[in-house]
């Protein structure tokens, strides 16, 4: 009898291949688990931290003090560094308690009496003049002091730990060993195939079976270029696709939906409309009264940032973003104004902003119709700003989107006279309670192009 082969061969492939992978998945899933976390011991006294985080009596209360300091001293002094006055932290090193009293109430008088630390600060910081602040008791005046002497301290460093090492950490195993491991399962699957295909075809000519071979046929393409119905059927597919994908391609021409530049100096939106609260209206007072928003003066944003020169603690980053790097954009902007951080130099640097919204020149729009008389909300067009870091163009701004905008938004009535004998009117001839921008004749050709 003729001998094929090894036939013990396959079984001890496997044997070998089953053991390396058991061998690679015990040692993976008998890794050390990683140590828990050690939590810090509780105070043993609780009531004794509470009493010394407690003002002794007598002296001021340095919350109450911070809540003063932010809303009477902010404005033009810092606790680390000279801006329009002087550094505050630690001040109460420099003078008595009683001549702050009469410093802080009124400024002034005790410059005119002679006193001689009033008259040096007047001089080296004239002529800016402090504000006098009569309604400030003494006890009020204690407090900011306490504020003003408490020590800085510095934020502790946190370590960014890789997503890698976290999802390890709480899986045990990461999704690159899983991988590999069902890899080599499939790598050995086809060794396998390969291995016993090789070993019946030996036992088949062994035994003198013959496989029968697949008769040569024509390559589709051949059948499908002599068949004239599909041929036709599919040039008509293939020019309506064509046309439609050209309209599509061509009507997106000059529309710049989700359009976001990198301007010169960072600004995000998300921190200032949406953190802070502030009013689009303040910044872009023009839309009010003007057909453009405008661009805010760099004036504007000095009102705060003449005393913000740096983001809160608190305040969230993303995107990468560190507070070192929101610092420095607050820098650009100082070098822009030519500020100093006490004075304005008078040596500026243009910002060259890069434009987000543009309409073409064969289309008229009005801020103000639509801000005050039709009381139409910013986010409306610009969409939830609040939310951007990186301001872009929310909507399309198409004919298309406008006029279907002035066909679903009703004319808010209430305190607008202005429309009230018109809206009356048209009221009565279509039959309706309110009527729309569309109505009132917001889809005249003559409205948006003249």
């Amino acid at each position: 009898m003729k001998k094929v082969g090894n036939h013990n061969s396959i079984s001890r492939i496997y044997s070998f291949g089953l053991a390396v992978l058991l061998t690679f998945s015990m040692s993976t899933f008998a890794q050390t688990a990683p140590a828990a976390t050690a939590t810090p011991a509780a105070p043993a006294d609780a009531t004794a931290m509470k009493a010394d985080a407690a003002p002794a009596a007598g002296a001021g209360d340095p919350v109450k003090g911070k809540e003063l300091f932010n809303a009477n001293c902010a404005a033009c002094h810092n606790l680390d560094k000279k801006m329009t006055g002087p550094a505050l932290r630690g001040v109460t090193g420099r003078h008595k308690k009683e001549w702050f009293y009469g410093w802080v109430k009124n400024s002034s008088a005790l410059i005119k009496s002679g006193d001689a630390d009033a008259v040096k600060l007047w001089e080296e910081y004239k002529p800016s003049v402090m504000t006098a602040f009569p309604q400030l008791s003494n006890t009020d005046i204690d407090n900011i002091l306490a504020y003003t002497d408490e020590v800085k301290t510095e934020a502790p460093a946190t370590a960014a730990a890789a997503p890698g090492a976290a999802a390890a950490d709480q899986s045990g195993i990461s999704n690159n060993i899983i991988l590999g491991a069902l890899s080599l399962v499939m790598f050995m699957l086809v060794i396998m195939l390969f291995l016993v295909n090789n070993v019946l075809t030996k036992i088949a000519k062994a035994n003198g079976i013959e496989v029968a071979s697949k008769e040569a046929s024509l390559p589709i393409w051949k059948v499908f270029a002599r068949n004239q119905f599909l041929m036709v059927v599919s040039a008509i597919v293939f020019l309506l696709a064509s046309a439609y994908f050209m309209y599509g391609f061509f009507m997106q021409v000059g529309v710049d939906q989700d359009y976001a530049p990198i301007q010169p100096i960072h600004y995000s939106h998300r921190i200032h409309a949406g953190n802070n609260k502030i009013d689009c209206k303040y910044c872009h007072s023009s839309a009010r009264v003007s057909k453009n928003a405008g661009i805010p003066s760099l004036n504007v944003c000095m009102n705060c940032h003449k005393n913000i020169s740096e983001v809160s603690d608190t305040t969230s980053t993303v995107d990468g973003h560190t507070k070192a790097f929101y610092d420095n954009e607050i820098k650009k902007l100082y070098a822009a104004v030519g500020w100093d951080g006490a004075k304005y130099t008078g040596k500026t640097q243009p910002v060259k902003w890069v434009r987000i919204h543009n309409l073409p020149d064969f289309a008229y729009f009005n801020h103000s119709q639509h801000v005050t008389v039709a009381g139409i909300e910013c986010q409306k067009c610009h969409g939830p700003v609040q939310t951007y870091e990186v301001q872009k163009q929310f909507a399309p701004l198409t004919m298309g989107w406008c006029i279907d905008c002035h066909r679903q938004t009703e004319v808010k009535m209430e305190g607008n006279a202005y429309y009230d004998k018109i809206h009356k009117e048209l009221s009565k001839k279509y039959g309706v309670d309110k009527l729309t921008a569309a109505q009132m004749g917001g889809l005249e050709c003559g409205k948006c192009h003249y």
